[in-house]
């Protein structure tokens, strides 16, 4: 009987102790004795909305010091449009901090999503899109093979005055790329840097014998390109201004 007893008054003493550090950690007496009043916000960013940017971290701060979810905290702040990586940290007494990256777009990605120049995909929804953005589409997991392509074929086309504006790569594994003159070039499946390379060096050459502007270039062929031709567009004509008479 007396095992009992002494059994049961631990217990007891243990739930005294233990009741008031559960009450804290579940925010039941935290929120009011140690509420966190501030919001502290780093880090360099034009895009992210400060204000959904605060609405989204007032639920989590209302629970108090002892009691804020962080890891959920900062989930809902990754979740924002045009944050690419947050972080969510407390500081005592009353400080609740929140360092934010912001997305700083590279291209657009397919039809409804844009690439980081982290390399990260991320939603167009509710997103202005940045003006004059490369276009690039594929399989999501082709992201770096788009970019390297990317980059070597605007280094070879820049010589010559042209600008890469548009990339792609289908399921197949075939490419295409679509130049700032509006020109398309079929690349095909295999051999694009040396299809590439070697279609850029006779391009001058054949622009120059022509008065045509090239529309599309089919470079899957062993020995040679097909090419096709459009006319130039003559720039329209100024309005004519009538005379009035006084």
């Amino acid at each position: 009987m007396n095992a009992l007893l002494r059994l049961i008054g631990w217990l007891l003493a243990l739930a005294l102790v233990a009741l008031p550090v559960v009450a804290v950690l579940n925010g039941w007496i935290g929120a009011n004795q140690w509420p966190l009043k501030r919001l502290r916000v780093t880090g360099e960013f034009e895009r992210v909305d400060a204000t959904a940017l605060r609405k989204t971290l007032l639920p989590y701060a209302q629970r108090g010091f002892f009691a804020v979810d962080l890891p959920k905290a900062q989930d809902a702040v990754a979740r924002l449009p045009w944050v690419e990586h947050a972080e969510v940290r407390k500081r005592w007494p009353d400080v609740l901090e929140v360092s934010v990256i912001e997305h700083k777009p590279f291209a657009r990605w397919g039809k409804d999503q844009l690439l980081s120049e982290q390399g990260r995909l991320f939603p167009i929804s509710n997103i202005q899109v940045p003006d004059n953005l490369p276009h690039f589409a594929g399989p999501d997991a082709r992201v770096a093979d788009v970019v390297a392509l990317y980059n070597e074929s605007r280094e070879l086309f820049a010589p010559i005055g042209l600008d890469v504006k548009q990339i792609e790569v289908d399921q197949r594994g075939s490419w295409t790329l679509g130049l700032g003159n509006g020109a398309q070039i079929v690349v095909g499946r295999s051999q694009e840097r040396s299809r590439l390379s070697r279609f850029v060096k006779l391009l001058p050459q054949l622009m120059a014998q022509r008065v045509q502007v090239l529309a599309r270039a089919d470079l899957r062929y062993t020995n040679g390109f097909s090419l096709s031709w459009a006319p130039v567009q003559a720039p329209a004509a100024a309005p004519k201004q009538q005379q009035g008479q006084s």
